[in-house]
């Protein structure tokens, strides 16, 4: 694998069983399967002026509680991260892992000094003084969900410069870091495109105080968002019952997966999750082993053997439609009648 590749890259998997994507049960992408309602007619856009984001702001505002003048846009969440990184231009970074991949290879771009605690079996390791705290919460790629309260405390007691991501959190009923932002090196990552089903949107942010805010915005571009993007999620969110039924929708699959997960012979350890995805370990076979298996069926899941702190045992299987598990159990129960 690429040390930086992601799941979702069904582009290759698709040349290699020479099939449609549509084809393809995807497992590896962890977008949301459930949809909001969008009501747009797009040929109706007008893109003949520059795009305003007053609209867009007020929004995700109002969908996350917090003033406007509290957010900074992005396109999309990674481009958020590789912002924060170079504004920041702090020396060092201590990173939570295993966690998203972007975060390791913006500190490397940039020219951080890197260390990693391995949340798994050292989360209590203390991050070095004036460090750049990175921590992702729902965690990715194991799905736990953090009480930060007691990290807080040492991370301030540090000086650290702190970032937690909270892309997966909409997922859960989990409590944001909003709640800590009177701490002035606090940034907190909001991206949209997981939990609103819209990869293809690329709309993220970055929430902190009204000062960091103000700095970031100095050494931005007035246009970063497309009029597509904005009108996109503005609809999205517009939709009010959309929250109350993924949740539901995904609690449900998140179970029925974790039964087959349970009932499969394939499987050494299956992770605690909150969000919409498993972290498993598997028995005896690699994750390029259990990939292989699973081709002739289509089935593509997330090898997850380039985190930090994994090997090549392990994978990451996305909570999907009732369908898609249906099939993947159909496909274990197939190999363990073999």
């Amino acid at each position: 694998m690429l040390i930086y590749e992601h799941g979702g890259q069904i582009e290759q998997f698709v040349k290699e069983l020479d099939c449609d994507i549509c084809e393809v049960i995807d497992l590896s992408s962890n977008i949301n399967f459930v949809k909001p309602k969008i009501d747009i007619d797009f040929n109706t856009l007008d893109i003949s002026a520059y795009p305003t984001y007053d609209n867009l702001y007020k929004a995700i505002g109002e969908n996350y509680n917090i003033n406007t003048t509290q957010l900074e846009l992005f396109n999309g969440g990674s481009s958020a991260i590789f912002t924060l990184f170079r504004h920041l231009k702090l020396k060092h970074c201590t990173i939570y892992s295993p966690a998203y991949l972007e975060y390791k290879k913006a500190a490397n771009i940039f020219g951080y000094e890197l260390d990693i605690i391995n949340r798994f079996e050292n989360i209590t390791q203390e991050p070095k003084e004036n460090s750049l705290v990175i921590f992702v919460n729902p965690s990715t790629p194991d799905g736990m969900l953090y009480n930060i309260e007691k990290f807080m405390d040492i991370w301030r007691e540090k000086n650290c410069t702190v970032l937690i991501d909270e892309s997966f959190l909409d997922f859960t009923n989990g409590i944001s870091a909003v709640k800590y932002l009177d701490y002035d090196r606090l940034y907190i990552l909001k991206s949209m495109t997981k939990f609103y089903s819209s990869a293809g949107i690329r709309v993220g942010c970055i929430v902190s105080n009204e000062q960091n805010i103000l700095n970031l915005q100095e050494s931005e571009p007035a246009w970063k968002i497309s009029q597509f993007d904005s009108q996109y999620l503005q609809e999205a969110l517009k939709d009010e019952q959309f929250k109350a039924i993924s949740k539901n929708k995904n609690d449900i699959n998140r179970s029925k997966l974790k039964q087959v997960l349970e009932n499969s012979k394939y499987f050494k350890k299956i992770f605690t999750t909150y969000s919409n995805y498993f972290l498993v370990q598997l028995e005896s076979l690699t994750a390029k082993q259990f990939q292989d298996m699973l081709k002739p069926h289509k089935i593509m899941v997330r090898d997850c053997s380039n985190f930090d702190c994994l090997d090549n045992s392990y994978i990451r299987i996305a909570v999907k439609d009732e369908a898609s598990i249906e099939l993947l159990q159909k496909v274990l129960s197939g190999f363990t009648d073999e």
